[in-house]
């Protein structure tokens, strides 16, 4: 079949986590013999950000490090129906342009033979209520929201019949244990800074437990204002700015432990929603630390796949812990793998697509998924 993924960006991921999963989502596709092609803004703003802070060889990477993925850019004059004349299934991701949004879904109205799914990856369905409520996804055959509690949001407003939870995951062809790499640095954590949602989570569960332990570790991630990066540094911890996420296993392999902070919308208005980064760490094998979330779909097994800390100071024992005591860095570690590998890989991601395209693709799709004997 042929799929086409709106995206923010599939070459840049500048500040943006849904690169990760697409890049996942789409290269088990192509490993699976479908058509696979990414549409994306020219003037995106986590391209642009990505070039002014990078350089241009940051985006032209993308095509040595995913050699099998397509992405091409469109402008204001770009022929979009054109371009999904010859789709099966049109993926829509809800950082795309309102009027875009509504185009395709017109195209579809009007008896186009693809199936239409829209797909929400962020919180703005709860900090940003009225910019989703004022899409128009009455033309769109299904909606994809990465959480349960996002999916009943939609269906408690009114803004889609057929939504399906459909969670982020790992790519484990990227994000695998790397034995051959030696664990020669304590902490790490990958994040962004963000719009002040986690400031003082920050401070609490990664700061201020690093400089009282006098922890030598990094910090990688985007946005930091001065004084974040300067409260870092007087931590002890190294402060690297952006990494590529093709980069970030063998970073993850370094060091003997990593942290979850989420962002305090997630934490207060869409419980059971974790980034990406946890997906990965984990399927890298890493040991992990979580600042408080509730796991409300039973995702994880906390206490056996990572630790909660409830608070910085509990954080800064178990830091302590799992650096003095190797074995249960080991542990954690191999039990989160085992999760992530029987649950929560992007092959595991496009089942369950695949799955949801039976109960509402069009009469185009839902022929090709019965010759290939997929079972929802």
């Amino acid at each position: 079949m042929r799929f086409i993924f709106y995206t923010h960006s599939l070459v840049s991921d500048w500040n943006h986590g849904n690169a990760h999963f697409l890049r996942g989502v789409m290269r088990d596709l192509v490993r699976r013999g479908h058509s696979v092609l990414a549409l994306e803004p020219a003037d995106s703003w986590s391209r642009q950000n990505l070039i002014e802070n990078e350089g241009i060889a940051a985006i032209k990477r993308f095509a040595t490090d995913f050699p099998e993925l397509h992405s091409q850019s469109y402008g204001k004059d770009f022929d979009h129906a054109a371009a999904v004349s010859d789709a099966d299934v049109v993926v829509v991701h809800e950082w795309t342009d309102p009027k875009l949004v509504e185009q395709l879904g017109r195209i579809r109205q009007r008896a186009a033979p693809f199936t239409l799914l829209f797909h929400d990856t962020h919180h703005r369905a709860v900090s940003a209520k009225q910019d989703i409520a004022s899409l128009m996804l009455r033309d769109y055959d299904g909606i994809l929201a990465f959480g349960e509690t996002l999916r009943q949001r939609y269906l408690d407003a009114g803004w889609g019949k057929l939504v399906f939870t459909w969670h982020e995951a790992a790519d484990d062809i990227l994000f695998r244990p790397m034995p051959e790499i030696i664990r020669d640095r304590e902490l790490i954590w990958i994040g962004n800074w963000g719009d002040d949602e986690r400031t003082a989570e920050i401070d609490e569960f990664l700061i201020r437990p690093a400089e009282a332990l006098g922890l030598e570790g990094t910090v990688r991630g985007v946005r930091y204002p001065e004084q974040a990066i300067a409260a870092v540094r007087r931590a002890g911890l190294k402060y690297g700015g952006w990494i590529a996420n093709a980069d970030a296993p063998a970073a993850f392999a370094r060091h003997r432990v990593t942290l979850h902070i989420p962002r305090r919308p997630y934490v207060q208005s869409l419980p059971g929603i974790p980034t990406i980064r946890v997906f990965e760490a984990l399927a890298g094998g890493i040991p992990l630390l979580s600042a408080p979330w509730e796991d409300a779909e039973g995702l994880f097994r906390p206490g056996k796949d990572f630790l909660f800390a409830k608070t910085g100071k509990q954080m800064q024992g178990l830091l302590q812990d799992v650096i003095a005591e190797p074995a249960v860095g080991r542990e954690l570690a191999a039990n989160g793998l085992e999760t992530i590998r029987a649950r929560h890989t992007c092959r595991h991601r496009v089942d369950e697509l695949f799955a949801i395209l039976i109960q509402v693709g069009s009469a185009q799709v839902t022929k090709q998924l019965n010759a290939l004997e997929v079972v929802p």
